[in-house]
């Protein structure tokens, strides 16, 4: 009889695994993305006035990277409790908190209301945004790497990995649609409250699809295993010693695969706008929705990059993305300064197409690297420590190098290095295709899988 991990799912179970993943994630990092946004685009203004707009857009940037500064803390908490008591528990518990902080941005009032306390307090919901989603890739991701399979799982843990472009989508779309049918006056007004009030009513959704799905099969096996052990008399370490003790190297590793692929996709996404409206003196709405357009063909595609990782192996496509990203960080800024919307739409998602051949094998290369009991501990810390370093810096560098040089071939050149680490940091790597989650041995050598496709894998477009 097979392990946990090794027997296929149903297809309509995994189904809705998966979708409650997405839906999930989507909505989290639609909540996470729309501060981006509005940092580029009125938190500026509104919360951080100032007589130089780079400057007011650097200090606002400041706040948007508070809310990384929270994620490993987050990573900790919710990777503990997680590897503890459940991944669908700690998943319910990070979709409110986020929910809470974005709706409560939307109610904030501004500094010409209240002065300093606007930014004060701006900041503190951001703090529990970035606490919150400090928890969510984690449980996310290894819900349905837990449930999908050792053969399938780079394609169906690739879903909840759509959710990020899925939620940049959304609130891009929304502020999109709000630029276009509001002037500038009523937009900075009122109009950029209800993306955020809107929070509110995405997470009732998302709640009443998360509430539904199973626990993973993996981890009730290995909390069984633990119950077993506690009643002879065996006292376990706490997940977060366990993986400082055992899995440090595997931590590295995943913080230098995150490393490329987080600052690409902020640069891509939140420091554009930034370069788009303000450098290069285009339109809000021309540079949304480039954003828009590109982040469409990344959800699509990132999938697709998750099953190719099923029969290439996560080594070979991750490097695609890496070393690909290197050689468009000098074309995707000339691209740009064209000032050609078509030509910037093209630069937009050439990019995002190789930063999600970074992100789609990520949930399943990364979920391969943990045992099951320090798992979510794991992933969360390495994933999140690579948040601070990588995404977190990434738009407020970009905004400095560009107020210094006013070119913007230095930040070509700090995405080319970033690119770089990664694919030397997956270089290194084992590969970890076909491995049995529901084997111990973290520091055992993964045999790589063979090179020819699985047979009975899920074609792409189902």
């Amino acid at each position: 009889m097979g392990s946990p991990s090794s027997v296929q799912p149903p297809r309509g179970k995994i189904g809705r695994i998966v979708a409650a993943s997405l839906v999930g994630t989507t909505i989290e990092w639609y909540d996470f993305f729309l501060y981006g946004s509005a940092a580029a685009l009125v938190f500026n203004t509104l919360f951080f006035p100032s007589s130089d707009p780079l400057v007011g857009t650097l200090l606002a940037f400041l706040t948007y990277a508070v809310g990384f500064a929270a994620r490993p803390l987050g990573g900790v908490v919710f990777g503990h409790y997680g590897d503890k008591i459940g991944r669908k528990k700690l998943l319910v518990l990070s979709l409110l908190m986020m929910g809470g902080a974005t709706f409560a941005m939307g109610l904030l009032p501004t500094h010409a209301s209240i002065g300093v306390w606007a930014p004060i307090l701006l900041t503190v919901l951001r703090l529990v945004q970035g606490f919150a989603l400090g928890g969510e890739w984690g449980g996310a991701v290894l819900l349905v790497s837990e449930h999908g399979g050792d053969e399938r799982r780079g394609f169906w843990a690739s879903w909840p990995q759509s959710g990020a472009p899925g939620g940049n989508l959304l609130a891009t779309g929304v502020l999109a649609l709000l630029a276009a049918v509001q002037s500038d006056e009523a937009f900075l007004a009122w109009g950029w409250r209800i993306p955020f009030l809107l929070s509110g009513v995405l997470v009732m959704i998302g709640l009443w699809i998360r509430i539904s799905v199973e626990e993973s099969p993996v981890f009730l096996e290995a909390q069984r295993k633990s119950a077993a052990a506690a009643e002879q008399g065996v006292k376990e370490q706490a997940p977060v010693v366990q993986v400082f003790r055992k899995s440090w190297r595997e931590v590295l590793l995943a913080i230098g695969t995150r490393f490329g692929e987080n600052i690409s996709y902020y640069i891509l996404t939140a420091f554009l706008l930034v370069y788009v409206t303000v450098h290069l003196e285009m339109s809000k709405s021309d540079a949304l929705n480039a954003v828009l357009i590109g982040s469409a063909v990344h959800f699509v595609t990132i999938p697709m990059w998750g099953a190719l990782s099923d029969r290439w192996g996560r080594r070979p496509v991750t490097l695609i993305g890496a070393v690909g990203m290197a050689f468009w960080a000098f074309g995707f800024f000339a691209l740009l300064d064209t000032r050609s919307f078509p030509v910037i739409v093209s630069a937009v998602t050439l990019g995002l197409l190789l930063h999600g051949a970074m992100y789609g094998p990520q949930a399943a290369f990364i979920s391969e690297m943990f045992d099951t009991k320090v798992r979510y501990s794991g992933a969360s810390m390495g994933s999140q420590l690579a948040s601070i370093i990588g995404g977190a810096l990434a738009p407020l560098i970009a905004v400095e190098l560009l107020k210094d040089y006013e070119s913007s071939v230095p930040i070509s050149v700090y995405l080319c290095f970033a690119s770089l680490v990664t694919a030397g940091t997956v270089w290194v790597a084992k590969e970890t295709r076909g491995r049995d989650l529901a084997k111990d041995g973290v520091d055992a050598s993964v045999p790589a899988a063979p090179a020819a496709p699985v047979k009975d894998s899920v074609p792409l477009g189902h």
